[in-house]
């Protein structure tokens, strides 16, 4: 063990350990043990990193310290140092005990690098040396926004797999006629293919909007110290500490034009949230769709056939849930939930702080992993192999009645109405009625129901049938 003092006391430390006083305080006060985030770990390094380099640009950081503390960031980042962070993600006080964490390991291992024994702070100290010329209140921002940067683009990644995989099934499904529903009721003819056309479009939106708010996501205070005004921060070094950090990140942020807004605000965090949970909406949406038409299979709608994942009782023989569907719309439900407690979070800063950022941090990245997961088991491991049930699709289609709305224009809605009750009262199917009375041939419902006419605007089949008669009644 060795011995660490602050100004509240003393406290012994493992000798092995790399974390200091300040971390074992903050891990005695702050007992739920929800981890820090694996990508803001690794971006609280890239931004020492940065800041490392800057100082010893400007001259404020002296050689070989700096060397050592550069090596022991990269490590870092390569996430060598992971459990040698204690405190848990759920903190008050800004974040100040996670910047305090990562300060204590780097100044550890740089004494060992250097070659001096763990808490030897008159040497490499944890705030003198590694946190100079920042503030938890630059550093915790910027390194929240660069682990989410890094995120979202692998959220984009699996958005764009998503997306792709959807609109294959669009053109593989093209010409699958179907029923249409509109409040769970019949409603006119679809295609299978419009259908997943519908999603992917509205998971492209989604790719869209977090595409967009990346801008703002890369604006950082970093130099700006506590409140942002860069108060004990040279001012080469707030120039060159961000152009290391993009060097380091790969990364093209930006200094705030603010840094005092900056500081004070989290609106930002809470507008990525919101885009978020609207790719949360759609994910629900998409995935109660599936299970809807996957109904069944004997008793329900049985349109498309679901990949079988797992057995789905402990007591029905060959019972297969849809279980993927409902893990995606738990993650959704979970994603909601988070956005609310952020906006939440993101408003209850005072004046020049948010000292709930930490709670901002966890929710936030813990949003994108799981949105990011979700649309990855769908790409890969669901979607591709999702099948349609034709003659189901088929079966539905010719026993309910949408394709009354698409003769109205050649018969008329009161005298389509009366088709309707009349196949009501005896039993018929719809098609089988017009036939039977001479209304259309064969022929002509087909084209009428050709799916290219149902996908486009105006009178399916108009100007196409040979009884030209039929046409003029058309409005």
């Amino acid at each position: 063990m060795r011995r660490e003092q602050d100004f509240l006391g003393e406290k012994e430390i493992p000798e092995d350990r790399y974390f200091g006083i300040h971390a074992l305080r903050a891990r005695e006060n702050f007992p739920f043990s929800l981890p820090v985030p694996r990508p803001l770990i690794r971006a609280f390094f890239a931004v020492k990193w940065a800041c490392a380099k800057a100082n010893l640009e400007v001259g404020l950081l002296e050689e070989p310290v700096a060397s050592a503390i550069l090596k022991a960031c990269e490590e870092g980042m390569a996430g060598r140092w992971n459990e040698e962070i204690i405190v848990p993600i759920f903190q008050g006080g800004a974040g100040t005990s996670l910047n305090m964490n990562v300060n204590e390991v780097i100044a550890n291992r740089a004494l060992e690098i250097l070659g001096y024994d763990k808490g030897r702070y008159d040497i490499v100290n944890p705030f003198d040396t590694v946190n100079l010329s920042q503030s938890t209140n630059d550093v915790f921002p910027t390194a929240l926004r660069v682990a989410a940067l890094w995120e979202m683009e692998e959220l984009e990644k699996a958005i764009v797999t998503l997306q792709d995989a959807l609109q294959e099934k669009e053109k593989e499904f093209a010409g699958i006629l179907k029923v249409g529903r509109t409040e769970l009721q019949d409603a006119v003819p679809v295609t299978l293919g419009m259908e997943f056309g519908a999603w992917a479009e509205a998971i492209g939106r989604d790719r869209w909007r977090l595409w967009k708010v990346k801008e703002r996501l890369k604006e950082v205070n970093l130099g700006g110290t506590a409140v942002g005004t860069g108060l004990n921060a040279h001012p080469r070094y707030i120039a060159r500490a961000i152009a290391y950090l993009n060097e380091i990140t790969g990364l093209p942020v930006a200094r705030a034009m603010n840094t005092f807004e900056n500081t004070q605000n989290l609106d930002v965090f809470s507008e990525v949230s919101g885009l978020l949970r609207t790719l949360a909406v759609n994910l629900r949406k998409i995935t109660n769709d599936l299970r809807l038409l996957a109904m069944g299979p004997r008793a329900g709608i049985g349109e498309i056939v679901l990949p079988p994942l797992q057995e789905g009782s402990s007591i029905m023989p060959g019972k297969v849930n849809p279980v993927l569907c409902e893990y995606v719309e738990g993650i959704a439900l979970d994603v909601l939930g988070k956005d609310v407690a952020l906006s939440f979070a993101a408003s209850s800063g005072q004046l020049e702080l948010n000292h709930l950022l930490p709670f901002v941090a966890y929710f936030l990245l813990t949003m994108i992993e799981e949105l990011r997961v979700a649309c990855t088991v769908l790409a890969k491991n669901y979607i591709p192999l999702i099948r349609a049930d034709e003659s189901r699709c088929r079966e539905l289609l010719e026993r309910s009645f949408v394709l009354a709305t698409c003769v109205v224009p050649y018969l008329g809605h009161e005298k389509t109405s009366l088709l309707v009750l009349e196949c009501l009262k005896t039993g018929k199917d719809f098609r089988t009625l017009l036939l039977e009375k001479g209304l259309f041939t064969e022929e002509e419902l087909g084209i009428i129901l050709d799916p290219t006419e149902l996908q486009k605007p105006g009178i399916p089949g108009m100007g196409k049938l040979k009884r030209s008669d039929y046409a003029g009644n058309a409005p």
